[in-house]
């Protein structure tokens, strides 16, 4: 029986690919929920129904980790992943960004700016973001732009602007807008909260710490940088500081920080976006704020995060193939053994 868990273990690490991107998922259970009776500011209403487990990243996308798509991708930027408001880290309006490039196309190269790794990415698309899931859903890899990259995955692009809707089997993806909305504000217990924080009361905009029901928003103003007495940040943080405020299942930052995209489109062709951002007031972290965005649309306050639904890996169908090799295995061995 060692020799097996040692060839097993072998066998699970040469299967196991090594990542420069690692995500950490929060399972999202609790199948067949029913959808919420919140009515939106837009008059819409009936959404977190979700009739699947699946999984969504605890954090938004960081800075970091999309470095690493760009320098896996885009020496050669074809489709503009790249915005150069993304090397701009001052604190206004126009800056916030982490990320820097430097050379020439064909040979660009992305660094993270100091003390800004850990904080969401910013100055995205819905199409930058689709096409992130699309390289994670690949496994991602190095290479150009292209089908085995970019452009096809979870979901299809025709050409730099068209892209089709989630693809059957995708297995890591935007979430939908029933998918975020569920991890954001709806409880194991049964129950929908207004605040992604498990709370219906008005989450309070203040600097990370492990008090309840707090986040990363402007309390004082809809406008950043303008009355930094006021306690509340008007700046991005690092995700997962406001260490007391996660969703009733484990997610952090879906109120407050950055707005982050679903894959959801609105009949006005529009991206949606929840969630709210580091200069929006609080209420806009309530649940029925939702917004939307051209699919080309960017800015200090948009960001993303993933889901997902995995197959089953490598590695449990090399445990399933050893287990079923270890059973035939003794049965000969019985066999013989009764013969004898």
């Amino acid at each position: 029986m060692p020799r097996l868990c040692s060839s097993l273990l072998l066998l699970l690490l040469i299967a196991s690919p090594v990542s420069g991107v690692t995500i950490d998922w929060v399972t999202i259970g609790n199948p067949g929920n029913p959808s919420d009776t919140e009515v939106m500011i837009d008059g819409t209403t009936g959404y977190g129904a979700v009739p699947y487990i699946y999984r969504i990243s605890k954090y938004e996308i960081t800075n970091a980790q999309y470095a690493e798509f760009l320098n896996a991708v885009a020496d050669t930027d074809t489709h503009s992943l790249y915005n150069p408001n993304m090397g701009n880290a001052a604190p206004s309006n126009t800056g916030r960004g982490g990320i820097t490039r430097i050379g020439s196309s064909g040979s660009y190269t992305y660094s993270v700016i100091a003390g800004r790794g850990n904080q969401p990415v910013n100055w995205v698309s819905f199409l930058d973001a689709l096409r992130f899931a699309n390289w994670m859903h690949n496994g991602q890899p190095t290479g150009p732009q292209g089908p085995t990259t970019t452009e096809h995955g979870a979901y299809t692009f025709s050409g730099t602007n068209f892209v089709g809707t989630r693809l059957l089997g995708a297995q890591v993806f935007v979430p939908s807008d029933n998918e975020w909305y569920k991890a954001a504000y709806y409880s194991p217990t049964g129950v929908y909260f207004d605040y992604p924080v498990g709370s219906n009361t008005q989450t309070i905009c203040a600097a990370p710490s492990g008090v309840t029901n707090t986040a990363n928003c402007d309390g004082g103003s809809l406008f950043p940088n303008d009355d930094i007495t006021d306690g509340d940040v008007d700046n991005l943080t690092n995700v997962g500081v406001f260490t007391g405020s996660s969703s009733p299942y484990g997610t952090f930052d879906q109120g407050g920080n950055v707005f982050e995209l679903t894959e959801t489109r609105d009949l006005d062709g529009s991206a949606n976006m929840r969630g709210g951002t580091f200069s929006e007031l609080a209420i806009a972290l309530r649940a029925s704020t939702r917004t939307g965005v051209s699919f080309f649309g960017d800015g200090p306050g948009i960001g993303f995060r993933l889901a997902m639904i995995p197959e089953p890996s490598t590695g449990l169908l090399v445990i399933a193939g050893l287990l079923g090799f270890a059973v035939s295995h003794r049965r000969r061995n019985s066999m013989r053994a009764r013969r004898a």
